[in-house]
């Protein structure tokens, strides 16, 4: 499909893009192996190619995966600023689970070609 006033190839672009998100959400989920290296990696990623998902379904995607960046390092930098006095393992845990459930929900949605909502 054309975008007239554009003069791209839409569908294209969102094949790109989808492309894109699938990449970052990969990141993510490496991220837990590999130390969070690949979550930075991926949101800057996301954040160049932010502006191109304007306007699409996917925009919810590249919004969904940048705040589980930012999620997860919050969390990552609060554990460790707390781990000596011990309550780090209490905010760690629940920010790994809180990125599982993110990156699970983000990847599932996308599979099937669709925004993510706010109910999820």
């Amino acid at each position: 499909m054309k975008n007239i006033a554009m003069g791209k190839d839409t569908t294209h672009n969102l094949e790109e893009l989808k492309k894109i998100a699938t990449i970052v959400y990969i990141c993510q989920a490496a991220a837990f192996a590999l130390a969070g290296i690949p979550l930075i990696a991926g949101v800057i990623l996301n954040l160049l190619n932010r502006n191109d998902a304007e306007g699409t379904w996917l925009q919810s995607h590249f919004d969904w995966q940048i705040k589980t960046a930012w999620m997860a390092l919050a969390g990552a930098a609060l554990s460790a600023l707390t781990f000596s006095i011990g309550i780090g393992l209490y905010i760690l845990i629940p920010t790994l689970v809180v990125m599982t459930y993110r990156v699970y929900v983000g990847w599932t949605v996308l599979a099937v070609d669709k925004p993510i909502d706010d109910e999820n």
